[in-house]
């Protein structure tokens, strides 16, 4: 009779000593096979030669070592791995993010027995007849879901739309830059500017959050939420930020013993944490912090005095189109006249001024810091005898008008050049001349008149002199548009003004941005003969959307307006 085999323990399959640089390159396989390209191969080829490599790498250069890696693959890696830790901080280890790749077997074998099984030990017997019941499998781990690091990016960008939704006068989103500027005091990291050598900073980790459903953006200019998932996980943040505190302690130091903490007691750590709660506090708590009136926000950046320089911004379409000698021609004016501007895109107006911030190269950098900017309460609108009068015949005459007031400048300006004969226009010159003064009187804008393109950039110069003169010496505070609404005007023995972010006014200006039903209906009320934009903003007040009667007669126009193939008669 045959001796019986001999049972023996495989050996235990190793763990994965590189599951994140695994986990990457699957995604990016898996994607790259979804759209149909080759590069699936190259990642395919690559992740077999980095399953096969037994040590830890900890960047993506080294892994240039293996078969199948160049520079494409490790500087993505590289990437990828900035990304990483600045959404869970800078000591976040290279396996947070799980243990073994499934491929690598995704359990971890049971450490070898010393048992000596042989034909005369009674187990070993039981095993070969099979009365002994297997060995108990080890039950994978669930997966754990997302958790971001505390006082990193996605930490502080939770919180602080988890602290707007609570928040009575909450609008349900937040903008970028509102949403950096709340953000920013529970965050290590800056939203806006990066570590030396590293182009990523804390407002990397949106796009993790995104793409993990937390928060969720919408509209253009974006607007920031949290989804239902995210609101859970901001609730889950803060019962474990109100734990310590409402136990009387502070979170664990990390500081090693024989060292002296850099603040008492995670003092600079729990310090934003009651702002953060104030808004979901009960009348209780809120009134054992003192008033009960709303803080108001604070700025995103402040600029004082020396710290900026005045510069003209030109629209690009004042450079661009119709006679090229003649769009330089100002261009040129401005030159000599050495009045600093910048052309750029404007979606309102045709001239804005913009206090820009000086910037000083930082050790470290190549490349100069982004400089910010505030919008000056002075924006122009430049026309010329013939573009008036085809902007009446088009219709876009009361309409720049009308965006013109809602674009958050106090000072719009009218430049009306009346160069040239009118006699062969569309138009009668008393028309234009009736057009020009309704402008100034009813709309209440300033109307300048200039002879030609020259006497317009000299206008321009004193202007920028003037502005120079008027805001040098003052500190600029930044503010959003929405709190622009209720500021007071600019007073001249005053040592500070609020100015909206030239980014806000901008974008904020975009013409085609996606609208809501009361901005779509308000646009289409203007299209009614007589309806001016006054008028269609008072029936908004009363009538915000067309679900609502608005008397037989306006209901039966704007019946037609919705229902006619064609014009109205």
């Amino acid at each position: 009779m045959a001796a019986p085999r001999r049972l023996v323990r495989k050996k235990p399959v190793p763990a994965c000593p590189n599951p994140l640089f695994v986990q990457w390159l699957t995604e990016w396989r898996d994607e790259a096979a979804e759209k149909g390209k080759k590069t699936q191969f190259v990642y395919q080829r690559a992740l077999g030669s980095l399953r096969r490599y037994p040590l830890p790498l900890r960047s993506g250069r080294e892994a240039a070592i293996l078969q199948h890696f160049g520079d494409w693959i490790c500087q993505r890696l590289d990437e990828r791995l900035e990304r990483h830790r600045a959404e869970q901080g800078a000591d976040a280890p290279l396996e947070a993010m799980g243990g073994a790749s499934p491929s690598m077997g995704g359990q971890e074998s049971d450490p070898p027995s010393t048992e000596h099984r042989s034909p005369n030990n009674p187990s070993a017997s039981q095993t070969l007849l099979g009365d002994l019941e297997p060995p108990p499998t080890r039950k994978p781990r669930p997966p754990r879901g997302y958790i971001p690091a505390s006082r990193s990016g996605g930490y502080a960008v939770l919180l602080a739309l988890y602290k707007d939704s609570t928040s009575p006068h909450s609008r349900g989103f937040l903008t970028k830059s509102e949403l950096q500027r709340a953000a920013q005091p529970l965050c290590d990291k800056s939203f806006t500017l990066g570590d030396p050598g590293n182009r990523y900073t804390a407002w990397a980790s949106v796009g993790t959050l995104i793409r993990k459903e937390l928060v969720l953006k919408t509209n253009v200019p974006a607007r920031y939420s949290l989804t239902p998932q995210g609101l859970a996980l901001a609730q889950r943040l803060v019962a474990a930020e109100q734990a310590p505190i409402s136990e009387g302690r502070a979170p664990e130091s990390k500081t090693p013993q024989g060292t002296e903490p850099t603040h008492p007691a995670g003092e600079e750590k729990l310090r934003p944490e009651p702002q953060l709660l104030d808004g979901a506090l009960g009348p209780q708590e809120g009134a054992a912090g003192g008033s009960g009136g709303q803080r108001p926000p604070d700025p995103e950046f402040v600029l004082r005095p020396g710290q900026f320089d005045i510069i003209l911004c030109v629209d690009f379409i004042e450079t661009m189109g119709g006679p090229a000698a003649r769009k330089q021609d100002l261009l040129a004016e401005l030159r000599r006249n050495a009045v600093p501007f910048d052309v750029r895109k404007l979606h309102v107006g045709d001239f804005v001024w913009v206090a820009r911030e000086r910037v000083h190269p930082r050790p470290g950098q190549l490349h100069l810091p982004p400089a910010r900017e505030l919008a000056l309460d002075y924006v122009v609108e430049r026309k010329r005898m013939a573009d008036l009068c085809g902007s009446i015949i088009d219709g876009r005459f009361h309409e720049q008008k009308f965006r013109l007031h809602r674009c958050g400048l106090c000072h719009p300006i009218y430049l009306l050049e009346e160069s040239g004969l009118t006699q062969h226009l569309s138009l009668p010159e008393s028309t234009l001349q009736q057009a020009a003064t309704s402008t100034q009187v009813v709309d209440g804008f300033f109307v300048k008149r200039t002879r030609d393109l020259r006497e317009s950039a000299a206008y321009l110069t004193i202007m920028t002199r003037h502005l120079n003169s008027l805001y040098g010496n003052k500190t600029l505070v930044s503010c959003t548009k929405e709190e622009s609404q209720g500021r007071c005007l600019l007073q001249p023995n005053s040592d500070s003004c609020t100015l909206m972010t030239f980014q806000e006014f901008n974008e904020g200006a975009v013409k085609n941005k996606a609208q809501t039903v009361r901005e779509v209906f308000a646009r289409q009320l203007m299209q009614i003969s007589g309806v001016s934009g006054e008028k269609a903003a008072a029936i908004l007040e009363r009538y915000s959307t067309p679900a609502r009667n608005l008397g037989p007669a306006l209901s039966r126009t704007l019946s037609q307006l919705y229902c006619s193939p064609g014009p109205l008669s």
